[in-house]
């Protein structure tokens, strides 16, 4: 009798931490979640209320909110560029409390797919070892630095993928 009410304390737990996340689409409602989002996420680099209000209103833009028990926990935004053979992942951001569950590599793939273009670049901060990580195993690969391109002057590194 002990061991089934610990598997059901156990399957409770289960449950509990993983609520099913879903991804789908923003729009300019979600733009107060998306400000605290991205200072959260930002700090120093948050967007201006002006673009994140463009962010969420442009027309080609793919935005897409993961959401979790009615919560914006992560958002991502790309720019199709088929002209030019590519588009552009222009911010991705997860919650700080949800990093390390797999949201932020979720949104990256559904972005991806919804860009229309053969190939997707991004810049990251040369700092951020995390995302770089993330964005290597995910098949992006360096293809240029941008010095100085964060308002503190730290340099950005572009990464671009075949999708």
């Amino acid at each position: 009798m002990k061991s089934r009410k610990w598997n059901f304390h156990f399957l409770l737990f289960l449950l509990i931490q993983f609520v099913p996340m879903e991804i789908v689409p923003a729009t300019i409602l979600d733009l107060n979640a998306l400000r605290k989002l991205e200072k959260e996420s930002f700090d120093r680099d948050a967007w201006p209320l002006f673009d994140l209000m463009a962010v969420l209103s442009f027309p080609d833009v793919v935005r897409l909110k993961a959401v979790e028990d009615h919560h914006m926990v992560g958002f991502v935004a790309g720019d199709p560029r088929p002209r030019d053979g590519w588009g552009w992942i222009a911010t991705i951001a997860v919650d700080p409390r949800y990093r390390r569950r797999g949201i932020g590599r979720a949104l990256l793939k559904a972005c991806e797919s919804k860009l229309g273009v053969p190939r997707s670049r991004l810049t990251v901060r040369m700092s951020n070892l995390g995302a770089i990580q993330l964005y290597e195993q995910d098949g992006y690969v360096s293809i240029d630095m941008w010095k100085s391109y964060y308002s503190d002057g730290e340099d950005a590194k572009v990464m671009e993928k075949e999708l």
